[in-house]
């Protein structure tokens, strides 16, 4: 692989390095048909940038479900649970980009709206635990509409945001990656596939696999 042309580098994880957002869809799909509700065209859009709370406190207000955010929650996580342990693989060539990445020194952080319950074991069962200097959550910060848990991710890293490349597959990710300085990096996904187009013009590089970059 060519040097890389930054001192870090941020990832997200669904979508982006985990083909992940399938278990989502099912969950979400799983979720609503349970209780009789179609599912709406925006729904997976809407909640795909939020954490756990969020999302939660949106579905309940959406569809004025009768349930406590708490249960809706601890409903979610009980059905991906299982998911992330034995099925969530990694994109296509994720791992030997990464591998390159920490080859040449370059400081690597992660910058998710996930569990760490649901992250730690795809990461451990994919053999890249190891490959991360830092990893901040939206729990910690603010949901992605924000750049927070980038800028946080950076600073942990010890890099400026004019010195870091943030990978993400959701426009929200790009937009907020952009305003805050960095240079964005949209990962196709399946799932996205409808922003297609408003990625590829706002991101500053378009890559539908890892394999481009090595």
């Amino acid at each position: 692989m060519k040097p890389f042309p930054f001192r870090g580098a941020i990832f997200d994880l669904d979508g982006t390095l985990f083909d992940s957002m399938h278990v989502w869809t099912e969950v979400d799909n799983a979720f609503l048909r349970k209780r009789g509700i179609p599912m709406p065209s925006d729904y997976h859009d809407e909640v795909k940038s939020r954490n756990f709370p969020e999302a939660a406190a949106y579905t309940k207000t959406r569809f004025s479900l009768p349930e406590h955010e708490e249960e809706i929650m601890r409903e979610w996580f009980v059905m991906t649970v299982k998911a992330y342990a034995n099925d969530v693989l990694l994109k296509p060539f994720a791992r030997e980009f990464l591998s390159a990445l920490r080859e040449q020194g370059i400081k690597t952080g992660i910058a998710t709206s996930s569990k760490q319950a649901l992250y730690t074991p795809v990461l451990e069962r994919c053999g890249i635990a190891n490959m991360f200097d830092t990893i901040v959550t939206t729990e910690q910060t603010k949901p992605k509409s924000f750049p927070d848990v980038y800028l946080e991710t950076a600073k942990r890293l010890g890099v400026a945001p004019n010195e870091c490349a943030v990978f993400e597959d959701i426009l929200v990710g790009i937009k907020s990656a952009k305003t805050a300085g960095f240079y964005a990096v949209a990962v196709q996904d399946h799932t996205s596939l409808s922003e297609q187009d408003r990625l590829r013009a706002l991101a500053d590089r378009y890559i539908v696999s890892f394999a481009e970059l090595l």
